[in-house]
Order: C-alpha cells, then structure tokens, then sequence
C-alpha cells in the first residue's frame, strides 16, 4: 500500500467546496440585500404579503426622509467619535494590563486577574442605576463622554491581550530590552506594541463594531434631541400618527450599517494580514 507524499503540497478547492462557499455567502448576504430591497419600498408595501424581493423606486425619498427626520448626519458623527475613542481606549489599556498579567511579576497577579475576568459575569443592567446617578451628579446626561467615560477599557479586552502576550511575547526578549537600559514606555513602544500588533487590531475591530452597534446605554445617557449616536436615532426614525413606518426605519438601519460595510472593505485585508502574520512563528 502506498501512501501519497502530502507534506509541503497545495491542495486546491473542489468544486463542493465552492458551492458550499457560495451558499454561506448567500445567506449571509440576503438579510443585508433585503434591508436594501424594504428601504427602497414603502411602508405599505414592506408589510406586505408575500415580501418584496426586488428593490422599489423609493430608495433615495426614503434616504432623505431618514437623514432628515432625527438629524442622522449629526448621530453619525456622535456614532464615530465614541465608536473611535472607545476602541482606541480599550486596545491601549487592555494591551498595557495583558502585558502586565503575561510577563510581570507581581503580588497577587492570579488573583487580581481572576476578579478582572469575573466582572464578565456581572449583567451590564446591575450597574445602571448607579451610573446614571454619578453622570447626572456631574451634569453629564446627553453629553458624548457619559457613553465613552464608561467603555474605556473591557474585560475581555484584559484577557484576550494577556492570553495573546502570554505566547506571542518571549519573556527573554522583554529582559533584553531591560539588559540594553530601555525603561518601561521604551520597552511597551518597541517591544511589546510591535508583537501586540494583529491583535491589537482584531481588538480594536472586535470593540469598534461592538461600540457602533451599542444601543442599551446610550439610549438611557443619550436623548434623540440632543446628541445621539446612531442606534439612539435609529430609535426614533418612523414615527408619526400611531404608527411607525417600517420602511423608513429600515432606511435608518441601512444607513448606519454603509460606514462598518466600508471599513471592513479598507481595513479588511490589512486585518487579516495582520493576523496571519501573527499566526507564524519563526
């Protein structure tokens, strides 16, 4: 019997492969396609049945009438400035704290890590009602920084850094750096950062999105009067004598998820780049 050599070989799709490919990319796609068909319809004709599934002549009256009704130029600028600093934030602290669980020694690192972790388990819901209370004490409801101040660092941003250092970054590289007389900032900037790099940016991906589509809190800090982020806007988008215009809101929906649609398109290869650079080890 004899046994085909296969190490160092490229094996190529088959044809199964593709179709299947195809299939996923299909129902993934559609609930995206249809948002697309039910803002270019009417509030009428969305409802209903059988559902539209070719795209209607409405699509830019209803752009207009969404962008127009709750301000939503302004709530994406909200939506990008709190989305970018809370990303930003989250990547630079939890990689400055995973770098410190992974590599240094200190008293009760175990357990200050495992209380950091545990705090995963605590519902969001516990904490509103005093958080409400501290930004209302310092004047901050329906101000941009009552969402981001809340969101600068995460949990799970801690952990996935500490558990991605703990491989990627030998300790013997961190000691020769101390070796050659770099401080700590000096040894964070040209050691740890550049190692850290893929995954600081499947984090910052990860949290963007996440920050972009968070409506709980900002709906509770935020006021579709005032300075609301997208999905606060989303959430007055519609309505009007009793009833609220599917259609419309569907616009909405299809206008705030357009700018993730084209980071992922800029960014996306970059990211994935990144990722499997760090994947391969020398």
């Amino acid at each position: 019997m004899k046994i085909k050599q296969t190490a160092g070989r490229q094996h190529h799709a088959g044809p199964l492969t593709y179709v299947l490919l195809g299939l996923a990319a299909l129902v993934s796609l559609f609930p995206l396609y249809w948002n697309l068909v039910a803002a270019s319809h009417t509030g009428e004709r969305v409802v209903e049945a059988p559902a539209p599934l070719l795209p209607g002549p409405h699509l830019l009256d209803n752009l207009t009438f969404a962008w127009n009704q709750v301000d939503m130029g302004e709530a994406l600028v909200n939506t990008t400035v709190v989305a970018g600093l809370v990303a930003a934030s989250t990547v630079l602290f939890s990689t400055l704290a995973g770098f410190a669980f992974a590599k240094l020694p200190f008293r009760g690192r175990n357990v200050l890590l495992a209380l950091v972790v545990a705090t995963m388990t605590i519902p969001p819901q516990l904490s509103v009602i005093p958080l409400y209370r501290i930004i209302t004490d310092l004047g901050w409801v329906d101000q941009l920084q009552s969402v981001v101040l809340p969101s600068l660092v995460a949990a799970f941003g801690v952990f996935f850094m500490r558990q991605y250092l703990l491989e990627a970054l030998p300790v013997e590289l961190v000691e020769a750096a101390r070796v050659d007389g770099a401080h700590s900032l000096r040894v964070i900037w040209h050691v740890v950062f550049p190692v850290a790099r893929p995954a600081m940016a499947v984090l910052g991906m990860l949290v963007f999105v996440q920050a972009w589509n968070d409506f709980f809190w900002p709906f509770i800090a935020l006021t579709p009067d005032g300075n609301p982020t997208l999905q606060v806007a989303l959430a007055g988008l519609g309505s009007g004598n009793h009833t609220i215009n599917q259609a419309i809101v569907l616009t909405g929906a299809l206008i705030s998820t357009v700018p993730l649609l084209l980071v992922f398109a800029l960014l996306g290869k970059h990211i994935v780049g990144g990722i499997t650079s760090g994947a391969v080890k020398s």
